[in-house]
């Protein structure tokens, strides 16, 4: 049985819907859109020296009625995902390993207890407001992970008979709706407590739900804090696979959800495609120009991406929604947030 109405904004990894099977035509409409988006977003970003990605969200978010429109569907679902992840490879022409090294052992546990922190923190709130344990590790999850994709690939490993179809479509369109709002609010957030780039880029990578939205928030703030958040933020997308195992161990018998079967991801190949380049980049044999053109692709390439997710986010669906399940997206979204925040402060100088 097909999600009616499911919000596909935050669908990176093509769980939620298939991307359109359409001829080149077919995808000009909804490309020509995100592109005009971008190119005025970059038009007030000359202006007034606001952040591209920022502006992109912003000006998708107002042209969020044009999601009604069919016909930019194939475009917008292209943009939304394809240029993504493509984004996020041409992203490692701008980083080495010993970035990455940089980040330290530290850092990367963090992430770990960060994920981990937040799926309880979901079940929790589940619990006391009267929901099950699955819709909590959905819930949870969904926010510690990657969003979306996440809570599909969750949803589909407990079962339909543990999480319902409505509890599914709940959980995206907060999702989607909050990953959208800590975009804008986080990277405020950071400058006012006068946060390094370093500082900055754990924060936005350890907190922001959707990989979209994490990468524009850390570029939104500054080209290094949007590396690190690069780093960080692929780190907890690659938790995806071990969580789901653990999962499977503890919630057996049922991994079947709209009549296939789950299966547990592998690390997607837009993360192992970034550490390659990253590899390659560690090296000095990219010249300066070419990896300063992959840059400059991977920026405008990110803000196409943002302002077609915020086109296709789902904001009319929030106002139909109870607020209960929402607060246990909220809480587990403030978990993460403080948790990233915590270490950023005391640990990152």
């Amino acid at each position: 049985m097909a999600l009616p109405q499911t919000p596909q904004a935050a669908d990176l990894f093509g769980d939620i819907e298939a991307t359109p099977k359409a001829g080149f035509r077919d995808y000009l409409p909804g490309l020509v859109v995100a592109v005009l988006a971008t190119m005025a977003a970059a038009s007030l970003t000359q202006r007034y020296g606001a952040p591209l990605t920022l502006m992109a969200l912003l000006i998708g978010l107002a042209l969020n009625f044009l999601s009604a429109d069919r016909r930019l569907t194939p475009g917008l679902t292209l943009a939304s995902r394809e240029l993504l992840r493509w984004a996020i490879v041409l992203v490692g022409a701008r980083i080495t390993l010993a970035q990455i090294v940089a980040l330290g052992p530290e850092a990367l546990l963090m992430v770990v207890l960060t994920v981990a922190a937040t799926i309880g923190a979901g079940i929790v709130a589940a619990r006391a407001l009267g929901f099950s344990v699955p819709f909590g590790i959905l819930a949870g999850g969904s926010v510690a992970i990657c969003g979306g994709s996440a809570a599909m690939a969750l949803s589909a490993t407990l079962g339909e008979r543990r999480v319902r179809q409505s509890e599914l479509t709940l959980v995206l369109v907060g999702i989607s709706s909050m990953s959208a709002l800590a975009m804008m609010v986080y990277p405020g957030i950071a400058h006012s407590l006068g946060f390094s780039d370093a500082q900055a880029g754990f924060l936005l990578g350890g907190s922001v739900h959707d990989v979209a939205q994490a990468l524009g928030a850390g570029y939104a703030f500054s080209p290094a804090a949007g590396e690190t958040a690069t780093i960080v933020k692929l780190a907890r997308v690659a938790l995806l696979a071990p969580v789901l195992g653990v999962i499977a161990l503890l919630f057996p018998a049922q991994l079947e959800i709209t009549g296939a079967k789950a299966k547990v991801p592998m690390v997607p190949w837009f993360v192992l495609g970034f550490f390659a380049v990253a590899g390659v980049n560690s090296t000095g044999i990219i010249p300066v120009a070419v990896s300063q053109f992959a840059a400059e692709s991977a920026a405008w390439m990110l803000a196409i991406s943002v302002a077609a997710t915020a086109i296709r986010s789902p904001l009319a669906e929030i106002l139909k929604t109870g607020p209960k399940p929402l607060i246990v997206i909220a809480v587990s979204t403030l978990t993460a947030f403080a948790l990233a925040l915590g270490y950023a402060w005391l640990r990152i100088s």
